[in-house]
């Protein structure tokens, strides 16, 4: 062999000893990523022997994790594996693993670092809501103590919960087979994660016409696709965001109002929806865990005392200012490198975008080589490019302190004219918690759905102050008399707003007057408000669409009185959320009243944006008219 040959051969294996090693290192590295959850092992399952397989043959529509051949029927299911018959081999057994009473034997065997996560999560304590319950009821000091629905007895905050907010926790039990629907409220792991193909829901209605003889070949799968039908079952409900994601808001009318009319939607529980616009992101087909991802929807293990505080995600994690945070595949903690295994991504070459506030990966997202940004919709995979902020909001230093939904959401509910009061009598009762029907209830009379642009509030944090849109979150009286084992006597009336995330957003800004001069943004409700000039000054007056509620004096859906100081001391359901002082308010119509002349896309108002207020009033010239404080 010449010379030339050999060194040919010598180049060749060595080319196959790198590919050869190449091979084993992506191998080794799915199989790592395989075993592994959050820095433990999966449990080992034999899944051989099994007696299940004898009476339930040829199943399929098994997720690859799940599947039987690799961890058996009984590591979910439980029972007897041993023997043969159906009732021995059915003892014990959970006919629907993954409801939280029996995780920890089931799902929780694989994914206990997970289940712990979830159980301290505030969607399966409800923490947050009991607490602002109780609150309000006057059985605790603060609405930020820290509960468990589960814990509740019967006080009368605990049976108002009972009766009207006790059903949306991952803690309910899912007790019927079938796919999860808008109907569907808890269920513990299935709440995200069980699918149903059409194969496995024809089997399953089989088998229930038969009497529970025709066995079903298609089994229903538990995997990591979660759709907004997952969502929509408890977050419909309240703020209602998963109908405002999809453009939908709740009304009070019957099926008969709407007979021919369109822009209505009836939904499975019978409430009716008008269509007021969709969020931008859903008219991109991205679904909820597009940006929420499990590291929000499952908890970090810590205990938080409102939904606001255990999310972490921003706007500005996707459309950053000057660059984005990222890391590196081989950063990724074990459940995102899992996520990216099962969803079959391949950019771990590339740089992924991560949430600047706790550092968790956005694993569907990534940087390409030209530093272009890309998001890989859950949904249907497709690649939609995220732009970084327009050159406005990235140069606006007087908004700098205002979050990105105040400015860009279209809409929100506003309800308003709540009476809660029990009635011992009624036979209708069910107790959401227990799942029983029960006599006497709590009965909500409510007045109103309204919507329209959110009022502004501050949320003040760590010592900065954030403008963040507000709804109406409980305008009520509640009658304390009415039940039997209440700590008060009377009737109390609450005037209390609530930080809001619409998820109504759109690409276009809301106007500069839809703020510095629009009556709800500042809190005072709808009505007129009106900038009149006299003896060169200038003054606002306000004439409100409600009239006044006679507890407090104020239009029925106000926060606080026009440009005077309230009298009421508590505003909100956080104690660190508010409605803008007199001072502010001022301010924010002092601007209000620059645009009376001034175009807000103009050149002295753009300038404002850019250098703030304070330099320009410096310039003032005689011609303006301002407010005389």
């Amino acid at each position: 062999m010449s010379f030339f040959k050999k060194a040919l051969a010598k180049e060749a294996l060595l080319v196959a000893l790198i590919g050869f090693m190449i091979l084993g290192f992506i191998l080794f590295k799915r199989f790592s990523v395989e075993r592994r959850v959050s820095g433990q092992e999966y449990t080992a399952m034999d899944a051989k022997g099994e007696s299940c397989i004898s009476c339930h043959t040829q199943n399929t529509g098994f997720s690859v994790a799940h599947n039987p051949k690799k961890i058996g029927c009984v590591s979910c299911h439980l029972g007897n594996p041993k023997v043969t018959n159906k009732e021995g081999a059915h003892k014990n057994m959970v006919l629907i693993p993954g409801n939280l009473s029996n995780a920890k034997k089931t799902c929780g065997k694989c994914h206990a670092n997970e289940l712990s996560r979830v159980e301290q999560s505030l969607m399966a304590t409800n923490s947050g809501i009991v607490a602002v319950d109780k609150f309000v009821f006057g059985e605790a000091a603060t609405p930020n103590g820290h509960y468990h629905i589960k814990d509740i007895k019967y006080s009368a905050a605990d049976k108002h919960l009972r009766d009207l907010c006790a059903n949306c926790h991952l803690g309910a039990e899912k007790s019927e087979l079938g796919q999860i629907t808008q109907l569907s409220r808890g269920g513990g792991c299935n709440a995200c994660h069980l699918n149903y193909s059409e194969g496995a829901k024809n089997n399953l209605k089989n088998y229930l016409d038969s009497n529970k003889k025709q066995l079903p070949t298609i089994h229903p799968s538990t995997d990591i696709f979660v759709k907004n039908e997952h969502c929509f079952g408890c977050h419909s409900r309240s703020s209602r965001i998963a109908t405002n994601y999809e453009g939908w808001h709740e009304t009070l009318f019957e099926k008969k109002d709407i007979l021919n009319k369109e822009g209505y939607k009836v939904f499975e529980d019978g409430r009716i929806y008008s269509y007021q616009g969709e969020d931008v992101h859903h008219a991109k087909g991205m679904l909820c865990i597009d940006c929420h991802s499990s590291h929000e929807v499952m908890g970090d293990g810590k205990k938080h005392l409102h939904e606001e505080d255990a999310v972490t995600l921003s706007c500005t994690d996707c459309h950053y200012k000057e660059k984005p945070t990222t890391l590196a595949y081989k950063d990724l903690d074990a459940e995102s490198s899992l996520v990216f295994l099962h969803r079959k991504y391949s950019h771990s070459d590339k740089k992924i975008l991560a949430v600047k506030k706790d550092g968790h990966p956005l694993v569907n997202t990534y940087v390409d080589e030209k530093g272009a940004v890309f998001l890989i919709g859950k949904k249907d995979g497709a690649l939609r490019p995220i732009h970084k902020q327009s050159e406005v909001c990235s140069r606006d230093t007087a908004h700098k302190n205002v979050s990105c939904s105040a400015c860009h959401a279209q809409w929100a509910p506003r309800c308003i004219g709540c009476h809660n009061s029990f009635d011992e009598n009624d036979t209708e009762g069910y107790d959401l918690l227990d799942k029983k029907k029960v006599i006497g209830q709590w009965i909500e009379y409510i007045s109103e759905f309204a919507l329209g642009k959110p009022a502004l509030g501050v949320r003040e944090k760590d010592g900065k102050r954030i403008v963040e849109p507000a709804i109406p979150g409980m305008i009520m009286t509640i009658d304390h008399a009415s039940y039997k084992g209440s700590q008060k006597n009377k009737n109390s009336f609450h005037r209390l707003y609530a930080p809001n995330s619409p998820h109504t957003i759109t690409k276009k800004s809301r106007s500069c007057t839809s703020c510095h001069s629009d009556p709800v943004a500042l809190g005072y409700g709808i009505g007129k408000l009106v900038y009149t000039r006299s003896k060169g000054y200038g003054e606002w007056q306000f004439t409100a669409g409600y009239a006044l509620n006679p507890n407090d004096g104020l239009p029925e859906d106000a926060w606080v009185p026009f440009l005077k100081k309230p009298k009421a001391t508590v505003f909100s359901t956080r104690t660190n959320f508010r409605p803008f002082t007199v001072k502010e308010q001022r301010r924010m119509l002092l601007v209000g009243a620059c645009l009376q002349c001034h175009q807000g896309d103009g050149a002295l108002m753009r300038q404002t944006i850019k250098e703030g207020l304070d330099s320009l009033l410096l310039k003032v010239s005689g011609q303006c008219i301002l407010p005389k404080e």
